[in-house]
């Protein structure tokens, strides 16, 4: 792979002058692009040591330079026409996944075994880990990371991030239940085993605030093993006083806890919220 790597690089430095009609180049990203369709590499990890996340910027250059090296191509399914530059994602019942009429995913992101997409869409580079359930309308943006066994629910919006290609994308780790309608973006995260409540909006500069303490425990990072909600505090300005966002950690959960949807909606009607 390292190999491949440093002919990506190469050739990421010379994207400007390279087209459709370079064959040899478009063959070596499309070796890359199929390592990430068949799960073999991935865009960002959290390493375990730092709990960081480290983003391989040359699978990102190689996305980055397909869209130069592939045509436009036009397809027709029944009386549906499209037209784009890449394929879909084939061959789901051989992974074990399970995609319902309505839903797409785009050649070069990956979904474990067991994952089920209801009418949904995942973007090229994304990873959605074994088990995972991509609800109704949700989208997961382009080289987002989902972990296994994670709920996306109905509407959900998980952001792509694919430029500047060192850019962290959206990390969503193991066991995470996210809320109706939430919106994860810019490089957001959402730690293991985590409950993000309905219309959670969570991004780098939104702060995540500890309701027990009111320490801010940092910005666009939502804990592990917590229940998480959207809330606003107030902010003074020359023009008065307004309301900005903000996401409360409402409760801690025992590690290892289960989601027992009862119990859940329990805990965030005591704070007049739902999931």
């Amino acid at each position: 792979m390292a190999d491949l790597q440093s002919r990506i690089e190469e050739l990421w430095s010379r994207a400007g002058a390279l087209g459709p009609t370079d064959t040899g180049a478009l063959a070596v990203v499309t070796e890359a692009i199929d390592l990430l369709d068949r799960g073999e590499a991935r865009v960002a990890e959290v390493d375990p040591v730092t709990d960081q996340v480290v983003v391989h910027q040359w699978l990102k250059q190689a996305i980055l330079l397909l869209f130069r090296l592939r045509s436009m191509e036009t397809t027709e399914v029944g009386p549906f026409e499209f037209a784009d530059k890449l394929p879909l994602k084939r061959n789901y019942a051989a992974s074990g996944v399970r995609v319902v009429p309505g839903a797409s995913a785009r050649w070069g992101s990956y979904l474990g075994s067991g994952v089920i997409c209801m009418p949904s869409y995942v973007n090229i580079g994304a990873r959605v880990g074994a088990g995972t359930m991509v609800d109704t309308w949700a989208t997961v943006g382009s080289c987002a990371q989902i972990g296994e066994q994670v709920h996306l629910s109905g509407g959900v919006g998980i952001g792509g991030v694919l430029e500047p290609a060192q850019a962290a994308p959206v990390v969503i780790e193991d066991e995470v239940m996210i809320g109706s309608r939430c919106m994860i973006t810019q490089g957001a995260r959402v730690g293991r085993g985590a409950v993000v409540g309905e219309g959670t909006i969570l991004n780098p500069s939104i702060p995540v605030i500890d309701t027990e303490t009111g320490e801010e425990l940092s910005r666009g990072h939502v804990p592990a093993w917590c229940v998480a909600v959207q809330a606003s505090r107030r902010r003074a300005f020359p023009g008065g006083e307004f309301f900005l966002p903000c996401v409360l950690v409402i409760k801690r959960l025992t590690e290892g806890q289960r989601h027992d949807k009862a119990q859940l909606n329990d805990i965030l009607r005591a704070h007049g919220v739902s999931t």
